[in-house]
């Protein structure tokens, strides 16, 4: 199934299960009824509130054109620095490492726009800018996100992004090394 036809039937779900939970009978058609042993509005709602988030939170992955594979490796100190590799870039900031690093960054070749960097772990004092293009992916008019995901691509948290839609790129502060992709 398409990713919009799964959407659609996501949100449809929410509404029909939403409508459902609000269609409760009453003896009088004014004011509350006396408490009952069936289930109130409120904790059906209570319990869907946390499927209606997660529903409407769902992230997909960009379909792209797999780029080639690429890596570059560079030695950051305390004074910062760019580290670029394909169509991505990381910028680090003055002061976000107490000494020289020996960085990698690699283009993950595939059907999606990834990057990954190393040392795995690697935490900054202060926050770097990590850039992604997506001219190379499928049109979605929704604003992209960049992700930090697993190995094997799972979502693990969406990162609070910047959608340059001009040059078909996103933007977002990142604060440790990792493996992250650019979602919708």
């Amino acid at each position: 199934m398409k990713t919009w036809n799964r959407r659609f039937v996501a949100l449809g779900l929410v509404v029909a299960l939403t409508v459902g939970a609000g269609c409760t009978s009453s003896d009088s058609p004014v004011g509350p009824s006396t408490p009952s042993t069936t289930a109130q509005p409120a904790l059906l709602l209570g319990g869907l509130g946390s499927t209606v988030g997660k529903v409407l939170s769902i992230t997909d992955l960009l379909t792209c054109r797999a780029l080639p594979y690429a890596s570059t490796t560079r030695t950051i100190g305390p004074d910062g620095g760019v580290v670029a590799v394909g169509q991505y870039s990381l910028v680090i900031p003055a002061g976000a490492l107490q000494g020289n690093v020996q960085i990698r960054a690699e283009q993950v070749s595939g059907k999606v726009n990834s990057v990954r960097f190393s040392p795995e772990g690697l935490r900054f004092a202060s926050p770097a800018t990590l850039t992604m293009g997506y001219q190379n992916c499928s049109l979605v008019l929704l604003p992209k996100r960049i992700v930090y995901t697993n190995e094997l691509l799972r979502v693990l948290e969406v990162l609070r992004t910047l959608d340059l839609f001009g040059p078909k790129a996103v933007t977002a502060p990142i604060d440790h090394f990792s493996r992250y992709a650019v979602a919708y």
